[in-house]
């Protein structure tokens, strides 16, 4: 498994092409990251790639920035942006369990097609809800005009849906920071199954 620091612009399917073109072999990866989002991806190869179910549901931390007093689109930078002028009188994201919709620009799929490609021919289809978990939401820095926030939650959960709580407010800036035990700083490196199986105890019961 290769512990990958995905860059602003491309996406998770964009990265694990490029480590698949380089190793020439299979490869996929426990968790998408949206185009605007940069961190932690963690890449499996070859036979390791049958694991991936093992590491998706791991726990998330984010660090995202919410601009404020904006509204847009898609919750991101990429949707259409509208000042509002609105600063939202409380900056207390929600914790516990959290009812989301999932959003049109996701990538799951409703009718056999990616909601996100809907979303590319102007389609508006009633798009599913689900229950998710905020462990933690800790406001680190408030300037005024933004908002930054380190945020642990369950898999499944969308960061800028929950900024779009705020109101008047998108999600500008978002960096996963963590995957389970895994961290944003150890990037570059890649482990054995084994080495995994020693952070994972669900990897470790499938190996015996």
């Amino acid at each position: 498994m290769l512990l990958c620091d995905k860059p602003v612009g491309i996406t998770s399917h964009d990265l694990v092409m490029r480590v698949r073109r380089e190793r020439k072999c299979k490869a996929g990866h426990a968790g998408t990251l949206d185009p605007f989002a940069t961190g932690l991806l963690l890449v499996l190869l070859g036979p390791a790639t049958r694991f991936q179910r093992f590491l998706t549901g791991l726990r998330k931390t984010y660090l995202a920035t919410a601009t404020l007093g904006w509204s847009s689109s898609t919750g991101d930078p990429e949707g259409e942006l509208v000042d509002t002028g609105k600063v939202p009188r409380s900056l207390q994201l929600p914790t516990g369990v959290v009812r989301q919709r999932v959003p049109m620009t996701s990538a799951v799929r409703v009718g056999g097609e990616r909601l996100y490609r809907k979303a590319h021919r102007g389609e508006v289809v009633d798009t599913p809800e689900r229950e998710v978990d905020v462990y933690r939401a800790e406001l680190l820095e408030h300037n005024g005009g933004s908002a930054r926030y380190e945020i642990e939650c369950s898999a499944g959960t969308y960061i800028r849906t929950l900024v779009e709580t705020l109101e008047d407010a998108y999600c500008s800036e978002l960096r996963r920071v963590a995957i389970g035990p895994f961290r944003v700083e150890d990037s570059g490196k890649e482990l054995s199954v084994s080495e995994v199986a020693e952070l994972v105890p669900e990897v470790h019961e499938a190996l015996r």
